[in-house]
């Protein structure tokens, strides 16, 4: 093992700190040790009393899709009340002053993917602030950033465009850390104290991409079944705000794009014409079982990243965009259903963080023009974020 989480630490002595203590956990599916223990298992072998158990969105076990609503439920697998962070309304992401009753200690473990749109990070952030306004410890169990530490890419969150996926102004790929992100916006909100604790990861690197720590990939949620999924998701999960199939349903979501009605040459034309590095893509087929052209047979393209240093998966996922609406004037649409609890704006323009860009993709601008607008909201994030590396 090359890289030991800060589960892994944490089960390996530092848990003596809260053994005598009431504890809540916040944990998901990909919550594991090195060797495939959850940290439920881990952390009752130990003898801590676990309270509280906390989930995100997708729930403990990541059976629930996008955007569907998880309850509050009596977990069969660890016969345990597990609480929902993710429910049918805005108010339910947020924990009530109930749950912290009775407790001592919130412990935080989830595998984020390193994209702004990935909702978990803001979950642990909510759960942690409520927290530390009470003054209870919090732990923070950091976890390799999959697409690693160094890359910076895409404009902030403007103020008017917050929501779940975009909840507070960072980059679209903001190349940090969860214990990295809580931490600065702990110190951002006048949080930081001695109540907060960030377990650090041992070994881990910036350079890292995932399957360089050798720890096992499980999947965080449904449709992030390996690291080459999470290597294209800041670009690609914007056709989320289209009308496009992201393939959710199929073996390759995220991979493979289309619809029924998709020019699948003349969009691969298009975006050889792009020199889109790192990347090709090839003409396919595919029927989505759910979502999005459900039972459809869609034509599209699926993408294939041969150089993932040299890949740029927001500018990959704009020229997608950008070249579906140029190709398809009488069909393509953005998605104007509610999203992520928000109905009064486009989803596109939630994940992309303005209408601004959005205006440019009609304008039928440059996507590498588009990607150049927003590198200096890039470059001052990354020098803004250099306070708080803990790697």
């Amino acid at each position: 093992m090359r890289v030991a989480s800060g589960l892994d630490l944490f089960v390996d002595g530092l848990y003596e700190a809260v053994k005598d203590k009431r504890i809540a956990l916040l944990s998901h599916s990909a919550s594991i040790t090195a060797k495939g223990e959850h940290a439920i298992f881990a952390l009752r072998r130990l003898g801590l009393e676990l309270k509280r158990l906390f989930s995100p969105e997708h729930g403990l076990w990541g059976l629930a899709q996008d955007m569907e609503s998880v309850e509050h439920c009596v977990d069969p697998v660890v016969g345990q009340e597990v609480i929902s962070l993710y429910g049918e309304e805005l108010e339910s992401l947020k924990p009530t002053d109930e749950v912290f009753e009775g407790l001592d200690v919130v412990i935080i473990d989830l595998q984020d993917v390193g994209a702004r749109y990935y909702t978990y990070n803001y979950t642990a952030w909510f759960l942690a602030r409520a927290a530390l306004q009470k003054s209870l410890e919090v732990y923070i169990l950091d976890r390799p950033n999959p697409l690693g530490g160094r890359l910076v890419e895409g404009n902030l969150v403007e103020d008017a465009y917050r929501s779940f996926v975009g909840e507070m102004p960072i980059p679209t790929r903001h190349g940090m850390t969860t214990g990295e992100l809580l931490g600065m916006w702990a110190h951002e909100s006048g949080l930081w104290s001695k109540h907060l604790h960030i377990v650090r990861m041992k070994g881990w690197e910036r350079g890292y991409y995932f399957d360089d720590c050798g720890l096992p990939w499980v999947a965080p949620s449904p449709n992030m079944p390996t690291l080459a999924t999470a290597i294209i998701y800041p670009g690609m999960c914007l056709l989320e705000g289209t009308k496009l199939s992201e393939a959710r349903g199929t073996t390759k979501p995220f991979e493979q794009f289309g619809a029924p009605w998709f020019k699948a040459h003349a969009s691969l034309e298009a975006l050889e014409s792009l020199c889109l590095p790192g990347v090709y893509f090839r003409p396919v087929s595919f029927r989505p079982m759910f979502q999005k052209q459900a039972m459809l047979t869609c034509t599209g393209l699926e993408m294939h990243v041969f150089d993932r240093d040299a890949f740029r998966p927001l500018l990959t996922g704009l020229a997608v965009i950008a070249v579906s609406y140029a190709l398809h004037p009488q069909d393509f649409a953005w998605r104007s259903e509610a999203y992520e609890f928000v109905t009064d704006r486009l989803a596109i323009d939630l994940l992309l963080g303005n209408d601004r860009v959005r205006m440019q993709i009609q304008a039928q601008e440059n996507p590498w023009k588009i990607v150049e607008s927003m590198n200096a909201e890039a470059a001052d994030f990354a020098r803004k974020r250099a306070s708080f590396l803990l790697y």
